[in-house]
Formats: C-alpha cells, structure tokens, sequence
C-alpha cells in the first residue's frame, strides 16, 4: 500500500525520488487551498524560495563555504512554521540528487504550484534531466563546439538548461585554471527569461552548479540572465547556440509583433513557432539551434510558414520523439520531440530516432533512420517507429491526395455554444438533426448525442443555409490522440438518413470529406470510408500528425493509393470483401507485407 504523502517523504527508508514525488503532491496541495490566484502565486514563490535556500545552505555546507544564496527581490509572505519546515526539508532533500537536476526538480514544484491560467499563459512545463542531456548530444552533433562556443536560452525558466550547458562547458576546460574557466564560462552563457522569479531561481541554480569552481576561482558568478519578454524585438548579439525548451500555447499578437514574425505566420501564432523563429534570429551563420517542443509544427496548417522558413534557413539534424509521454510533463497532454538544426556548411540528412526516458537520468534512444523533408511548407513525413522507417519511405512517394480522387476536406460548420438558444432536445418540423462526434463509431454511422450538453437537434434559421448539409459525405473525428488504437475513425453520413430529414447540422468535431461535384468524383464515399478505417492509413496519418487534432490539413495531405488502385478497391467492396480482405488489400497498396 502507497504511504500518505506526507508519511512518504519524511520517510528516509524510502528512495529520494519517491520521497521528491511526495514532495511535488503535497506542494500543489497547499497551492491548491490558497483561496485567490494572487495569493497562490506569491505562496508558490514563497515556498520555493525557501526551498532553494535550504538547497543552496546544503551545498555550502557540502563545500565547506559561506557563499550567501542571491537575495530574491520579489515580495512574498512568511509561511507558517510547519509550511516553512516542509520547503527547508524538501530543498536538502533535492541536494542529494545531481546539482544539473535541481533546475528540473525544483521548477517542477514552482510550476505544479502556479495558478493554472498563469501556467498556461506562460507555457512553463521544465524539461527532465535525460531529455536535456540528449539535447545537448544532438547539439555537439550538429557541430556546436561546447569548449569555444556561445549559449543562449531565450526562456531559461529555472535553469534547467543552462545549468547543465555550464557544467558540460566546465568538464570541457578542465586542466585549465579555475579563473581563466571561470571566465570564460561567464562571458559565454546568456538566459532571457519573462518571468522574474523564475529568473532569480535559474541566476541561484547556476551559481549552485558551479559553486565548487566559484570557490576556487574565487568570485560570484555575475548575472547572465536578462528578465524580460524576448520575443519583443531588440538588439542582442547571436551565438553559437540557440537551446531550449519554448513555451507552448495560442497568444494574440499585436500588430507590430505580427510584422516581426510574419515571415513564419500563418494564421493563429503559436508560442513556440514564435520562439522558432526567434531561434534562427539569434543563431550565428554557422550556428545551431536545439529546442524540444511539440510535434504539432510538423504537419499543422499553421505551421506551413515555419516548416518552410526551417528548410530554407536551417538544415535540420535530428528529430528525437519522445515515447512515454505521461510522467515526462506534468499535465502536457501534447506529444513532443527534441530537433537540432544547424547552419553549417556541411552535408546532413537528418536522423528520426526514439527517445525512451528510463527514470530521472538516464534515457534509451532508438535509431529510426534518415528522413527526406520537403521543402514546401507541406506536413513533414517522419515515422515514430523503427518498423514504419520504410514505410515512411514509401508513402513519401504516393503522389495521390483526396483532391486528385474529387474530394474536399472541411470542418463541421456549427461550433455549438454559440447557438445555444437553438439547440433542441426533441424533432419538431422545424429541426434538423445536429450530429455530433460520437455519431461516429467503430461500426459505422450510429446518430447519437448522448454526453454531456449535447442535445440531437438544431433549430435553423432561414439565413443559415449554409450549416446544412444534404449530400451523403464521410465523417472523421477530429480529437484523438496517439495512444488510442486509431488516429482515423470514420463513418459515411447516409443519403438514406439525409433524405428522410430533409438534410443533417453537423459539429464542428468532426470533418467532412465530401465531393464538391459527386459526378466527378472517381471513387464512392463508401469507398473513401473503406480505405481511412483501414490500418495501413491509420500509419500513414500518424506520420503527418504531430497533435491530437485531425485536421482538414492533414487530411488532405495524406498519402493515398492511385485512382486505379481506388477504383479495384471500390469494385472488390462492390463485391462484399471481407474486412480482412479490404485490410490486405490497402496495406499492399501502401509496400506492407502482411503474413
């Protein structure tokens, strides 16, 4: 049986990262019963700054220095007794792990401890210590040189980074003197960071890492962290090395910011697309840029602008999924990847690999293969597993999509909530059925609207037209993720059930693939059914899909078999195949060989 919380980090017998575990539940605990978003920030601040100097008194200790932790400037309360006692407890339970740890171990806490609308407008999610350091692998492999080379971070967050980067900078001077290491090390590292506490704790982590050199060199290590928006342009010089792991989430650009940016925009701004961009800004002309972000950019439509920017300014090196997603971030629902570009002058086809995190410090990486990246704009085409690392290959060269077989792709028109007063939960003459996403099922069209706020018709206005649909078409879920056993569910949205209603509403959860011109389109929706709840295709769409969304997007850039191909699947369901028979037959269409 699991200990209480409480019971299980007190508790010595028990391993230091359970205890740290502990720790982490019973701080968002006491964030959680601030009664105001105000009143939990400056607690959370308040609750790590007192674990930080606990850890940083530990470390003197260790060393055998009177070395003053940096003063933070930020007002914070007094914590109760029992409160400050946990903090202090939980700061020297940290100094028992490796100091590049403590960026991670205590941003962690300071996140997990934020008010939730802050968290998400700041996008703060720190990186755990494997994942940093095959970051820092996949730099020195895209030729940045950690014995001469400069550093930034431009959303240092707790030092996560740019603790292990000077450490990684130290082992490389050693047999130099501690003053002349010293200084280089301090002219070479920059951070940028908006949030000024987090500033404050990556400045102190810093300075931790280093402190048996700032003992022997005999200085404080000065500031090289700037608190302040950096994506605001400025003039700051370029490095070596861009690294980092961005800020995620949608913001709202004024008008001057979109100018900035509009090289890689299109359409809604994504934190970090932006941070991207800012990457290739401030990285030299022979420079690299290593950043972990979601994988969202690699087939989005938003992302169109940035994938093409990438190819034209940069030579991407590396492209690490990360395989366990749960327990890599605190509440990141997204999947991820660490990427590494470089502008050298060299020749580089870049590498798909795996990353498996195996605890807090270690991590297995598993070698894909080489991957060919249009240059375009169009979704990048990267398989997430060894087994897909030809196949990946072969439908780079499929040259048919949706639109060369007569089909469109396009979101349901109604998003709901903003035609409440017209929703209805009983058919009268003057409703339509309003279809939602759980109409779509394994076994097809099944109309339903059974979860929550979901009622089965819709009242329309005459100056609506435009919601209806009258037209059989296939509907495909639009949220999914990677772990359920289909990317792709769709379902044909019967004439039969249009007639009878005098047409259908459907939300916007869902796509519609339909023909613009059903006499011109070279296959049957039944058929286009068929072929996407095919397992071949599912594969296919995981290597576009960097989100949960199933987007238009994607959709329409899927690789698809040829016309002809369409046309003898068409027949071969026409004839009543099998579903095994129909798998066989896509999967051969797509180079799989089934046994």
């Amino acid at each position: 049986m699991n200990k209480p919380a409480r019971e299980s980090w007190a508790d010595s017998a028990v391993d230091p990262l359970t205890r740290y575990a502990a720790c982490k539940a019973m701080a968002r605990g006491y964030a959680e019963s601030r009664k105001t978003e105000k009143t939990r920030l400056s607690h959370a601040r308040a609750f790590c700054t007192a674990a930080i100097a606990s850890y940083w008194e530990t470390l003197c200790k260790r060393h055998k220095t009177t070395m003053k932790v940096r003063p933070m400037s930020l007002p914070v309360p007094v914590l109760a007794i029992d409160v400050q006692r946990t903090a202090s407890d939980i700061g020297s339970l940290i100094a028992k792990f490796p100091v590049e740890d403590a960026g991670y171990l205590i941003g962690s806490i300071y996140t997990v401890m934020l008010p939730t609308a802050l968290r998400s407008q700041l996008g703060a999610y720190y990186t755990p210590p494997p994942l940093v350091t095959r970051l820092l692998d996949l730099a020195e492999q895209a030729g940045f040189d950690f014995t001469h080379g400069t550093v930034i971070d431009p959303a240092c967050g707790g030092g996560a980074f740019l603790a292990p980067v000077a450490l990684r900078m130290w082992q490389k001077d050693k047999g130099a003197s501690p003053e002349w290491t010293f200084r280089r090390i301090a002219k070479r590292l920059r951070g940028i960071e908006i949030d000024p506490f987090a500033a404050w704790m990556t400045r102190v982590l810093l300075e931790a890492a280093l402190m048996p050199l700032c003992i022997a060199a005999k200085r404080r290590l000065p500031n090289v962290v700037t608190v302040a928006d950096a994506l605001r342009p400025e003039a700051v010089r370029t490095f070596d090395l861009v690294i980092g792991n961005p800020p995620y989430g949608r913001l709202m650009l004024d008008e001057s910011l979109r100018n900035h940016y509009a090289r890689s925009l299109y359409g809604h701004a994504n934190l970090y697309g932006l941070f991207t961009d800012l990457a290739m800004r401030l990285a030299k002309p022979d420079g690299v840029v290593a950043y972990l972000t979601p994988t969202s950019f690699l087939g989005g439509q938003y992302f169109k602008a940035l994938r093409q920017l990438l190819t034209e300014e940069m030579k991407p090196v590396a492209f690490d999924f990360i395989a366990d997603r749960d327990g890599v971030f605190d509440d990141v629902l997204q999947e991820t990847l660490l990427t590494a570009y470089t502008r050298k002058l060299q020749e580089t086809v870049p590498i798909v690999s795996v990353l498996v995190p195996k605890g807090l410090n270690a991590a297995k990486v598993e070698r894909i293969g080489q991957v060919t990246l249009t240059t375009t704009g169009d979704p990048w085409l990267l398989s997430r597993t060894v087994a897909d690392a030809s196949f990946s290959t072969t439908i780079e060269l499929m040259p048919t999509r949706l639109s060369d077989l007569g089909y469109t792709v396009s979101t349901g028109q109604l998003v709901w909530n903003r035609h409440k007063t017209q929703l209805r939960t009983e058919a009268s003459s003057d409703t339509l059925p309003l279809v939602w996403a759980e109409s779509v099922t394994p076994q097809g069209f099944v109309f339903s609207a059974d979860r929550r706020n979901h009622v089965p018709f819709i009242c329309i206005r005459e100056d609506q037209p435009h919601l209806i649909v009258r037209k059989s078409c296939v509907l495909v879920q639009r949220t999914t993720s990677k772990e359920q056993n289909r990317r792709l569910l769709a379902a044909v949205l019967p004439q039969k059930f249009l007639d009878k209603a005098a047409g259908a509403v459907v939300e916007n959860h869902l796509n519609m693939v339909l023909a613009p011109s059903p006499k011109l389109a070279k296959v049957a929706p039944k058929t286009i059914d068929a072929l996407l709840n095919t397992a071949a295709v599912d594969r296919a769409f995981r290597c576009i899909s960097g989100s949960v969304a199933v987007s238009a997007y994607e959709l329409n850039a899927l690789p698809l078999p040829t016309i002809g191909q369409m046309v003898t699947l068409e027949k071969l369901i026409g004839k009543g195949a099998s579903k095994q028979a129909i798998e066989r037959t896509v999967a051969a269409y797509y180079g799989i060989v089934q046994t």
